[in-house]
């Protein structure tokens, strides 16, 4: 549950602590069933399948659930979406296919370090 966990707090840009204030959860309870330490109560659960606009069979890992988006932001999923149907810009996925790590580290390098530089 760790990693489901994990995703729907990075997917909201929240903190565990902030989703025990919203929920009403206990901290020490919330914490107890990330790190895997208790099992939740079924109304825990409900709390933070709500919560997270999931289900609680997402929760527990046994369903994917298709509201979860893949992309964290909106015009990011739509711009690949976009190189998806682009039979000519689709060669953009298909170039990382190719390439060899030592390349396409230099290449992720690179993105990371251009991010960098447009959030400063």
């Amino acid at each position: 549950m760790k990693e489901t966990i994990d995703y729907l707090l990075k997917m909201n840009n929240v903190t565990l602590y902030k989703v025990a204030k919203d929920t009403g959860i206990a901290y020490t309870t919330l914490s107890d069933i990330y790190k895997g330490n208790s099992a939740p109560k079924p109304d825990k659960l409900m709390k933070l399948a709500e919560y997270f606009g999931v289900t609680v069979d997402y929760l527990l890992g046994n369903e994917k659930d298709e509201n979860v988006q893949y992309y964290l932001n909106e015009e990011t999923r739509e711009i690949a979406q976009e190189i998806f149907e682009n039979r000519d810009m689709r060669t953009l996925f298909d170039m990382s296919r190719k390439m060899t790590p030592d390349r396409l580290k230099a290449h992720i390098e690179f993105m990371k370090k251009l991010q960098d530089s447009e959030n400063n």
